[in-house]
């Protein structure tokens, strides 16, 4: 009974060193999500992208501009642009808050004792806006302690709020939902198209057929980019209806936007399914590349400024990150195709690539 019973043991073992791939996942996910989460998962924020708008050009301002730039938290990417412009600031991402300084602020806390500065937040991310009017109310409260140790306030902050007045977390985390939710399934779907034939036996009877490489690729890439996009809308409607997320921006351009997306996560899903042996690996394979990296290093919930450099290279490479910014800006901001064709740029450029590389490592494999 003992031998029989090492028998199955040892044939087991045989079975799970001989399948590197499962041997790989099993061993190196671990170890994966560890460094992810542990690097990744922080709601500590840094260097803040801020706008200084001096109006008042006297020493007190300075001292409280050179406060709030001494300070991890902030950095000062632009000063005494037109208030005209703050809009397209935000728009563009190069900015998360705005802070003016009125001309009358130093004249005011002399004569008053009772100055104000004003506070302009992005709160497309309700979270970071709250991180950043905290912040901004650190550094008041030591310049404060600084010109009046006795405690008094000698000033305060006058904040406003942009894009989401209301700070729902709906409003942020919908949007985000739409791109990991199309993400995972486009890519579950796919990774197993290739991977499903060659299991049971289909795959040569296209092999003899007068098919090429890339017609079989392109072939089962189409249907499911239709099904994708039927999900994305539905997702988006249901968003709009069901959680009241308003859609600020063009909706044929959120479509549009979406469409590529779709094809970006069915390219990545038959590309794993061009390399992968079996089904059960397909589907590991394309989460790990898909869920693990869109959650926590797209921008997704955690501010990608936050990070790690390293971990920041590697949310470039994330499609999510750029479908983030893109459906983000339309829903929230109402950003155009000027505002976003970098993003859309970058994930066509991906598309290309990862259709040409599945259609590569699919001729290797024939071969």
């Amino acid at each position: 009974m003992n031998r029989i019973l090492l028998s199955v043991v040892r044939k087991e073992f045989t079975h799970i060193f001989r399948d590197v791939q499962s041997l790989y996942l099993v061993l190196g996910m671990p170890l994966l999500m560890l460094f992810l989460y542990g690097y990744a998962i922080t709601l500590d924020m840094r260097q803040i992208d801020t706008v200084v708008i001096d109006e008042s050009h006297t020493p007190e301002s300075r001292a409280l501009i050179s406060r709030l730039s001494s300070t991890a938290f902030f950095r000062i990417t632009a000063r005494n642009v037109p208030l005209s412009e703050v809009g397209d600031l935000f728009k563009e991402r190069t900015a998360r808050c705005v802070v003016i300084i009125p001309a009358a602020f130093a004249r005011d806390l002399v004569t008053k004792g009772d100055a104000k500065i004003s506070l302009i937040v992005d709160a497309s991310d309700p979270n970071a806006a709250s991180f950043i009017q905290n912040y901004v109310g650190q550094v008041v409260s030591g310049e404060n302690q600084a010109l009046n140790p006795t405690g008094t306030l000698l000033f305060k902050v006058s904040p406003r709020i942009f894009y989401n007045p209301d700070m729902r977390s709906a409003n942020f985390f919908v949007p985000g939902l739409i791109a990991l939710i199309l993400i995972l399934i486009t890519s579950l779907l796919t990774s197993i198209a290739i991977v499903r034939e060659k299991e049971t036996g289909t795959m040569e009877q296209i092999l003899v057929s007068p098919i090429r490489p890339a017609q079989i690729i392109v072939g089962k890439v189409l249907p499911y980019t239709l099904i994708g996009f039927i999900d994305g809308v539905m997702i988006l409607v249901v968003g709009s209806l069901w959680f009241h997320v308003p859609i600020a921006g063009s909706i044929a351009l959120a479509l549009s936007m979406m469409l590529i997306y779709v094809i970006t996560g069915i390219s990545l899903g038959i590309l794993v399914s061009t390399i992968a042996k079996t089904q059960a690996v397909a589907m590991l394979v394309a989460v790990t590349l898909t869920v693990l990296p869109s959650t926590t290093m797209s921008g997704f919930i955690f501010p990608i400024s936050s990070m790690p450099f390293f971990l920041r290279w590697i949310s470039d490479i994330i499609p999510a990150t750029y479908f983030l910014e893109i459906i983000r800006g339309i829903v929230l901001k109402g950003n155009s195709l000027a505002d976003l064709y970098r993003q859309a740029a970058i994930l066509l450029g991906m598309d290309v690539l990862l259709i040409a590389v599945s259609v590569r490592a699919f001729r290797v494999r024939l071969g």
